[in-house]
């Protein structure tokens, strides 16, 4: 068990990507690649474009979020990661494999050892306890009961269900239960672990507390994380990385920042009209030049618009010092310009370079 040891995860790499749905797929193949429209090709076969032409890097120890609306191809693009769904075409690479190319033995460990799922349903077994569920994987890679408990243990105090162990699934909230999932996952210590909607059923409160706790233990494990969801805030929140998907393609592909500040296009504007932008935004991307100040609060570029505020009004001052991960200062941030870039709703000027 590897409980403390910070790992670098090899990152994933999706190439060329296609899934046409259908029992004759390969036939319709080179017509995906023309770009017939999904509307088009179900319409004239009976064939439905999933996925088309898909690439994506997905770096390795960070959070890459997929999103899009019901529809959209998030869920059967995660399923393409451990195979669980057969491509038509394209690569899915990890640590030099193609995952789309591995013998059903080398898939198999690969499932096992590498990989670890995390579903919006909990996935639970209704039959087995809090601790079996936990184990569950261990289990499969038949790894002695003894240690494995002791895992299991492990993960579900790190989780908060520290006296849960013999509960049973339907003694639990569903929040609870999330995390019985979760410490399921992280049991397995596998490199990769795959999220598809894993918060979406439940309520608002306690989706929060299990982002919180999501982003607190990879602060320690680093994983890769893919985390599929179709709300926008939530992306924000979690994604180092964030890949939009419409109608089985990429949109849109980068940080938080990036997409609120420049969509792609009027779809992208649709979706980040509302956002919060005091959350996402880093002064470093509004700061102007360095000057002298009378105050000496310095904050990193990397510090989003609304800490930054909430900073500058605790130390009682209008503007504040912006520095670098050295702590040289590059520029410097006054209140009425992060209120401005709070409410505009068209991207600030790029002053300086951001760290």
């Amino acid at each position: 068990m590897n409980k403390t040891e910070n790992r670098s995860s090899q990152g994933i790499e999706i190439r060329n990507l296609y899934k046409i749905f259908g029992p004759q797929a390969d036939r319709h193949l080179e017509a995906a690649k023309n770009g017939i429209g999904k509307t088009e090709l179900n319409r004239d076969t009976g064939h439905v474009i999933g996925l088309r032409d898909i690439n994506i890097s997905m770096p390795g120890g960070e959070i890459t979020v997929v999103m899009g609306l019901s529809g959209s191809g998030k869920s059967t693009l995660i399923r393409h990661i451990n195979r669980l769904i057969e491509p038509t075409a394209g690569e899915v690479l990890y640590d030099g494999d193609d995952v789309c190319r591995m013998t059903p033995s080398a898939l198999r460990d690969f499932r096992r050892r590498k990989t670890a799922m995390v579903f919006q349903k909990f996935g639970l077994l209704p039959h087995r306890t809090v601790m079996e569920n936990a184990v569950y994987g261990l289990d499969i890679q038949r790894v002695p009961r003894s240690e494995s408990v002791k895992t299991g243990r492990y993960w579900l105090e790190r989780v908060g269900l520290n006296g849960y162990e013999d509960h049973y699934p339907n003694q639990l909230s569903g929040g609870m239960q999330q995390r019985v999932g979760l410490a399921r996952a992280l049991a397995n210590d596998a490199d990769i672990l795959l999220m598809d909607e894993a918060y979406s059923a439940l309520d608002p409160l306690i989706r929060v507390d299990m982002q919180t706790m999501l982003l607190d233990l990879q602060d320690e494990l680093k994983k890769t994380v893919v985390f599929i969801t179709h709300d926008l805030d939530e992306a924000l929140r979690l994604g180092d990385k964030i890949v939009i998907l419409r109608d089985g393609e990429v949109v849109q592909q980068g940080s938080g920042q990036d997409i609120v500040l420049n969509p792609a296009n009027d779809y992208i504007s649709a979706f980040v009209r509302e956002v919060n932008r005091g959350r996402v935004i880093r002064i470093s991307t509004i700061m102007s030049q360095p000057r002298t100040l009378s105050s000496h609060l310095k904050l990193r570029g990397a510090t989003t618009l609304e800490t930054a505020a909430r900073a500058m009004v605790e130390s009682e001052v209008s503007a504040a010092h912006v520095t670098d991960k050295t702590g040289k200062i590059i520029g410097t941030i006054d209140l009425s310009g992060i209120v401005g870039a709070m409410v505009n709703r068209t991207a600030p000027p790029m002053a300086l370079a951001a760290e």
